[in-house]
């Protein structure tokens, strides 16, 4: 959502050479559903993909990219009709860009891969779970909407983000930047329309992540939080919806330890009765 409140969001960040997002060394293309696709990877191991938010690109993963190279296999692509992906025809749709994903997956013969989405590309996370259970191990969504009202969101970024779009000049909208600009700020109108009871069919371990400052409600994180069964949830501190840029630190350091941890479903009762026993009889040594 909040990517298209930077304009196109494009992070000003110290990046390393080549630029992620823009290295001809490993850059390449393919083609699913008459559109063609740019996608970038990195390092080796278990593969990991990342998918960027609205109006954005494989760049503002620079930090993570940075990161987890050296431990995993890291896959980016910019969506359609965004960064160095081509144009498509028609409206443009959340499950459009996740059957993308699912493209890429089986373009590069991955298997089940680990998955990282932030804003837009959390909402592409959940729905990569739930119209492509077997390609995904574990997600991570940072910041995903179901709907694109002020049920998930707070009023004032749909009414900063429509003022934006306004804003922009009759001279700019002419242009294929501009185009494309207002076609995927539309999207933050129209999309996602998920019910939070379809979360139910994710199968895939989940961690659900949010600021405490984000521009998601706090209340909507918790929502898809508790209609994922095997669901996690992470409140960032002190922190915004640019978190995975302001502060990659903590970000990739809570991302990491859940892809690293094996997953174990806690019980709020038998759990916390298994601890404090454990704990009682220490005590009393």
């Amino acid at each position: 959502m909040a990517c298209a409140l930077a304009g196109t969001f494009h992070c000003a960040q110290a990046s390393p050479v080549p630029a992620y997002g823009s290295n001809p060394q490993v850059g390449r293309t393919f083609v699913h559903d008459g559109v063609q696709l740019y996608y970038e990877v990195y390092g080796a191991g278990e593969p990991l993909l990342l998918v960027h938010g609205n109006g954005g690109s494989i760049g503002n993963f620079t930090a993570q990219i940075d990161h987890f190279r050296t431990k995993y296999k890291v896959i980016a692509m910019d969506s359609r009709d965004q960064g160095k992906s081509g144009d498509s025809s028609g409206t443009i749709t959340y499950e459009k860009m996740t059957d993308d994903l699912a493209a890429l997956l089986d373009y590069l013969k991955t298997g089940p891969v680990n998955v990282l989405g932030w804003s837009d590309g959390g909402i592409e996370a959940l729905l990569l779970g739930m119209r492509h259970p077997a390609k995904v191990n574990k997600i991570v969504a940072m910041a995903a909407t179901l709907n694109p009202t002020d049920d998930a969101v707070y009023p004032d970024i749909i009414t900063t983000s429509r003022a934006m779009m306004d804003a922009i000049p009759t001279s700019v909208r002419q242009t294929r930047e501009g185009k494309r600009e207002l076609k995927v700020m539309q999207m933050l109108f129209d999309e996602p329309h998920i019910d939070p009871a379809a979360l139910g069919v994710i199968k895939a371990p989940t961690l659900v992540i949010i600021s405490d400052h984000d521009l998601v409600r706090e209340e909507h994180a918790l929502t898809i939080f508790r209609h994922i069964p095997n669901g996690q949830l992470c409140v960032l501190p002190n922190a915004t919806h640019m978190v995975p840029y302001d502060d990659p630190a903590l970000f990739n350091l809570v991302v990491e330890r859940f892809l690293r941890s094996a997953y174990s479903k806690k019980d709020r009762i038998s759990d916390f009765l298994k601890s404090w026993r454990a704990m009682t009889a220490k005590s009393s040594q």
